[in-house]
């Protein structure tokens, strides 16, 4: 099912990394929400240039995590809410 938006499709992103604790890729994150990989990268790279989200290498691959500001937050209004102006 494609997104409408970015808010979204980021939404989804924290979503699915509060769910599995032990990181996603950005291939797993691609296939879970049912968008391209490189649409995944892009809001991967603002929620991580946010400090909402983490990446960890692991030989090749990259793992993503939350962050733990981000957790405080998991049941707050929202991306919008962890913005910072």
């Amino acid at each position: 099912m494609p997104k409408d938006n970015g808010e979204e499709i980021k939404k989804e992103i924290v979503n699915l990394l509060s769910k599995h604790s032990q990181g996603l890729t950005l291939e797993d994150l691609s296939q879970l929400i049912h968008v391209h990989r490189q649409t995944v990268t892009k809001y991967v790279l603002e929620l991580k240039g946010a400090k909402i989200i983490y990446r960890r290498w692991v030989g090749s691959a990259s793992l993503h995590y939350l962050t733990k500001f981000s957790r405080k937050f998991e049941k707050s209004d929202g991306i919008r809410s962890l913005r910072r102006t």
